[in-house]
């Protein structure tokens, strides 16, 4: 069975990376991705940019505003930025998560609130390799994943060097020969993101383990659709 994992939740579906756009994802998708910055004070908030600016309407760096601030703001349709802690209580464990750590520094305090949510059904993932070991070495047995979205070597050896089970391709980077290395380390490879029948197809069709989308309810139907 491909994974199907709504990416900031739903962002097709619902304001990207809130409470409404995870239960969105959950509704249709086994798993949901979010995307995690610290406050000022240190507590990992869900949101992906590094400012407020697109989401919210307002200006500011993430990590230079208080949480009391950060909560005020409006991240789409009256949602608000959630905590991660939220995210977690939302999912539950009804359905997977993945917690992408957009800066190194969150780390400690993901794995924090991972170590009481239970790594069950958790997936850890980052664009920061270094980020992977200092994730297991707080939570031993987290499964870690390498996001990459520049073709910048090896693709399936930079994953296995930052002792990661899962690669996460960009979906140009995704090829044949990148399903067949990752499989003969072991390795799962999950594209991202795929938002077109044509995409998903594509990817399902090279024998990926899950892929990414921002609407995992039509991906459901095109995923579904392929087996008949």
């Amino acid at each position: 069975m491909v994974q199907i994992i709504g990416h900031r939740g739903a962002r097709a579906l619902a304001p990207e990376n809130t409470l409404r756009a995870v239960a969105r994802g959950l509704a249709c998708a086994g798993w949901v991705e979010v995307d995690v910055r610290l406050s000022r004070e240190g507590v990992p908030v869900v949101i992906h940019d590094a400012t407020v600016d697109r989401t919210t309407g307002e200006e500011g760096p993430v990590r230079e505003m208080p949480l009391v601030d950060l909560r005020r703001l409006d991240a789409g349709q009256g949602e608000r930025i959630p905590l991660l802690q939220e995210v977690m209580e939302r999912v539950g464990h009804r359905g997977g998560l993945v917690v992408e750590a957009k800066e190194e520094e969150a780390v400690p305090a993901i794995a924090a609130l991972l170590g009481a949510y239970g790594t069950k059904d958790v997936l850890f993932v980052s664009f920061h390799a270094a980020a992977l070991p200092a994730a297991r070495a707080l939570l031993p047995g987290l499964a870690t994943g390498l996001i990459v979205s520049r073709p910048e070597g090896d693709l399936v050896e930079m994953a296995s060097r930052a002792g990661a089970g899962t690669v996460l391709p960009r979906q140009d980077l995704l090829t044949e020969g990148l399903v067949q290395a990752a499989r003969v380390k072991g390795i799962r490879v999950i594209p991202w993101t795929l938002n077109t029948r044509e995409e998903v197809r594509r990817a399902v069709a090279l024998g990926v383990d899950g892929f990414a989308t921002d609407d995992p309810c039509a991906a459901r139907e095109w995923v579904g659709s392929r087996r008949h």
